[in-house]
């Protein structure tokens, strides 16, 4: 059945307020059911027919733009191909990607980059979990996510592999006594960040391990894989800081050494030079990535001490 652009975009207003790659993969199922006696299609030409199958508006312009800009998302993720029947023209055809995109509905919401941002997550996931997250393989990338985390926390806690689980995660974060507890936080919150990775590994790790779970709601997915990214973003600074985690006050001196590994002194010790007060944690703790909102942290302006 051939499809038109308002069919799943019934209003301008909608269309023009989405963002590229959510509009591309609308125009995705369009050019995918584009009669195929009709070959390829040209962004001027879609355009001019998505224009009239809407009818009359005061915002066309910027729904021709909306749409241009979608068509160049969906060729820059090699979506949409040049016709080789045509060679430097402006034919388009459907990658083989593309062909599965459109008839799958799970599949298109997760190749939507922004649900997983790559440059977000922690190193030790950043490759195999994400690749495999959008190949669709949901339950594999949690799995790998949360042992990820237990394997970062055995490492942290110098432990044996003998702790595997919540044991791990009890004897690791064991109030006032575990090698990764903050020993400057009160009892109630030493707890809690033991239950809370106990938690997270005992249903999210051990349910996987064990058997077979069907998980296939890629947005489910990537919050559990956000939570082990989390997990791992404590682990990272418990040893020399746990307090990175719960947002208290670092001095310059603490800092430095809580993230010494990662980084050189150039990143942060530049921001001390100029004076600031407020410290990206993502550019200078144990991420190894760029910053996002959530991670800002006052710092005293106290002089850098490294070991």
């Amino acid at each position: 059945m051939r499809l038109h652009l308002p069919d799943l975009v019934p209003d301008v207003d909608v269309l023009v307020a989405l963002e590229p790659d959510e509009l591309g993969l609308h125009i995705l199922q369009v050019l995918a059911a584009w009669p195929s006696h009709l070959g390829s299609q040209e962004v001027r030409t879609f355009i001019k027919g998505a224009l009239r199958a809407f009818g009359p508006s005061p915002k066309q312009q910027e729904a021709a733009q909306a749409i241009r800009e979608a068509w160049a998302w969906l060729e820059g993720q090699a979506l949409l191909l040049q016709d080789p029947q045509y060679y430097g023209g402006d034919l388009r055809i459907l990658s083989r990607k593309a062909s599965k995109l459109a008839k799958d509905a799970k599949a298109r919401r997760a190749f939507i980059g922004h649900r997983l941002p790559k440059e977000t997550l922690h190193p030790n996931i950043r490759e195999d979990v994400w690749a495999l997250y959008h190949r669709g393989k949901y339950d594999t990338a949690v799995l790998e996510a949360m042992r990820a985390v237990e394997v970062a926390v055995r490492e942290a806690a110098k432990l044996g592999s003998g702790y595997i689980g919540r044991d791990l995660m009890r004897t690791a974060f064991a109030p006032e006594r575990g090698a990764l507890t903050d020993q400057s936080a009160e009892r109630g919150e030493q707890q809690g960040l033991g239950d809370l990775f106990a938690g997270a590994i005992g249903t999210y790790k051990n349910a996987h391990s064990h058997r077979r779970v069907a998980l296939d709601d890629p947005d489910e997915a990537a919050e559990i894989i956000l939570l082990a990214n989390h997990l791992l973003r404590i682990v990272g600074c418990a040893p020399a800081s746990s307090c990175i985690a719960t947002g208290r006050a670092l001095s310059g001196a603490h800092l430095g050494r809580a993230c010494w590994s990662w980084y050189g002194p150039r990143n942060f010790s530049e921001a001390y030079r100029q004076g600031l007060q407020v410290v990206s944690a993502g550019g200078i703790n144990c991420l190894g990535r760029q910053p996002s909102c959530s991670d800002f942290i006052e710092v005293s302006a106290a002089p850098l001490r490294f070991p």
